[in-house]
């Protein structure tokens, strides 16, 4: 459900736009990169964001 909503954002963007995600340890953070990337975006970071919190910055 993560990437769903993550993909829904994602449409609103315009080509070259940047979307910041906070995703928790685990599951969400596996997943949301990973099928980004698949489905033609890019992952440019993946940061440290609190306890168990990650930003993950993706460009469309």
């Amino acid at each position: 459900m993560t990437f769903v909503k993550t993909k829904i954002e994602l449409a609103k963007l315009k080509e070259g736009d940047l979307l910041e995600v906070l995703l928790a340890e685990g599951e969400p953070l596996d997943n949301v990169p990973r099928t980004s990337e698949e489905q033609g975006y890019t992952v440019l970071s993946i940061e440290p964001a609190g306890k168990a919190v990650h930003k993950v910055t993706i460009r469309k």
